[in-house]
């Protein structure tokens, strides 16, 4: 995983992680990577400064100094920034959430024929209708790869109990 600061066209600075740079590269250029605060996806990695730590120095990383006004400053800033991140992820979620909803409220579960069924209906053997269903990673991997076009299912961590 690599975790990037990022600004968008208005000036927002934000951080995002990702599987890999190229994830990254392929989520900005299909409109995926949007800011928080204004939803452009006009975004850019902004600068950083790499934090490396050698073997050796893990253990005794330096903490850096802080004066008691910045301490303060620091704790406000990061309370109203955690309640930002902590309100838009519930947003984000109860958006999953109704997303997921309805998909199963609107498609066909046609369960572990979905990978058949999906490629049925890519090559016109069978009518177009929304589907969902189950597929393994390699069978999900084999339909996008012959071009037919499958997401996941969205899911939250509470659906996973």
């Amino acid at each position: 995983m690599i975790r990037y600061t990022l600004r968008c066209d208005r000036d927002h600075s934000f951080e995002s992680w990702f599987q890999s740079s190229s994830a990254y590269d392929s989520q900005v250029k299909r409109k995926l990577v949007s800011c928080p605060v204004c939803g452009s996806a006009k975004v850019k990695k902004a600068i950083m400064a790499p934090r490396i730590v050698s073997k050796k120095g893990r253990d005794k990383a330096p903490a850096p100094v802080e004066t008691p006004a910045q301490a303060t400053a620091s704790e406000s800033t990061a309370s109203e920034s955690t309640s930002l991140m902590m309100a838009q992820e519930r947003e984000l979620r109860a958006k999953i959430r109704e997303l997921r909803d309805h998909i199963v409220k609107n498609a066909d579960n046609v369960g572990e024929r979905f990978p058949n069924e999906a490629r049925a209906m890519h090559y016109g053997d069978k009518e177009h209708r929304p589907i969902y269903g189950e597929a393994s990673p390699e069978e999900a991997r084999s339909l996008i790869e012959e071009g037919v076009e499958v997401s996941p299912l969205p899911t939250l961590p509470e659906d996973r109990n």
